[in-house]
């Protein structure tokens, strides 16, 4: 059986520009890296206009994994083109590294056509990055798809978690491909929204813990209908075809909250395991970063 305790929470800050500075900040993708924190981040700008926010995602640095320094090009911008997929924003980066090669999955809006394509960029380095199109694209029975999970499974696949629109409801479709740039095929569900819950209506990927991977855990990000979001956890088996444990109870709220009119959203985004310890990168109120240090109970 597995569970988990919560430990301490920390704000999450950046050195930036002005410009960056003054930007709502989400989406944290941390990943080590030659003895550094390496950070993927979305920065949006502000505005009245919903239509007129537009995300990009910047590179960052830090040596204690709390304090980064943002540079100030996008390492993903989007396209001015309106029939370009990302026109109206670059989100929810999600980063696997192999064989030499940067594989950078994100969400691309079209602001023109209202719909959401899942995207793939790659390079030799995050500072480098081709846009590749689209990874998987959105469909009647997978709208908008966003908000990749990537993972490679002990016989050499890869799976694909992902979010995508149902309706009302935000659902996590899985993938299967034998490369980790795809293509890939969509499977069959895993895991559903519980009725009478804090996850009972929306459900969103967040990241896996695959140490022990017999077990591998996903931290996943569920809502009531008025989409008051947390984080829970679910246990898989090693090929991601059965769940084995799922969490009563949200493990990670929204804590920390800077103005009285935060929305109440807790958020996952990557997570890292250091030692003993799980650190938790999360976004609260869609607005700023947290880290959450989780250890296994």
């Amino acid at each position: 059986m597995h569970d988990f305790r919560l430990g301490s929470l920390d704000e999450v800050t950046f050195r930036c520009s002005t410009e960056l500075d003054e930007n709502y900040k989400l989406s944290p993708c941390v990943w080590q890296e030659d003895g550094r924190f390496d950070l993927l981040l979305r920065v949006v700008n502000h505005s009245d206009n919903p239509s007129e926010k537009v995300a990009r995602i910047h590179y960052g640095t830090s040596t204690d994994g709390l304090e980064f320094t943002l540079f100030d090009e996008p390492a993903i911008a989007p396209e001015p083109d309106p029939n370009a997929f990302d026109n109206g924003g670059c989100e929810d980066p999600t980063l696997a590294h192999v064989d030499g090669t940067y594989y950078v999955y994100y969400s691309g809006w079209n602001e023109s056509l209202k719909r959401g394509e899942l995207l793939l960029a790659t390079g030799p380095d995050v500072q480098h990055l081709q846009k590749r199109g689209i990874a998987l694209e959105s469909s009647e029975h997978a709208m908008n798809p966003k908000e990749a999970t990537i993972v490679r499974v002990a016989d050499g696949t890869w799976r694909l978690f992902f979010e995508y629109a149902h309706g009302s409801k935000s659902k996590i479709g899985l993938a299967r491909s034998n490369n980790v740039g795809g293509p890939w095929e969509v499977l069959e569900h895993l895991f559903e929204a519980r009725p009478e819950t804090w996850d009972s209506w929306h459900l969103s990927t967040g990241p896996i813990l695959d140490s022990n991977p017999e077990f591998p855990i996903m931290f996943y990000n569920g809502a009531t209908q008025d989409a008051h979001w947390r984080i829970g956890w679910v246990v898989f088996n090693a090929n991601y075809t059965q769940v084995l444990q799922r969490s009563v109870d949200p493990l990670v709220f929204p804590h920390i909250k800077r103005r009285a009119d935060d929305t109440d959203i807790a958020f996952a985004a990557s997570a890292l395991e250091i030692g003993d310890e799980v650190h938790l990168y999360y976004s609260v109120a869609d607005q700023y970063v947290t880290r959450a240090i989780i250890r296994r109970a």
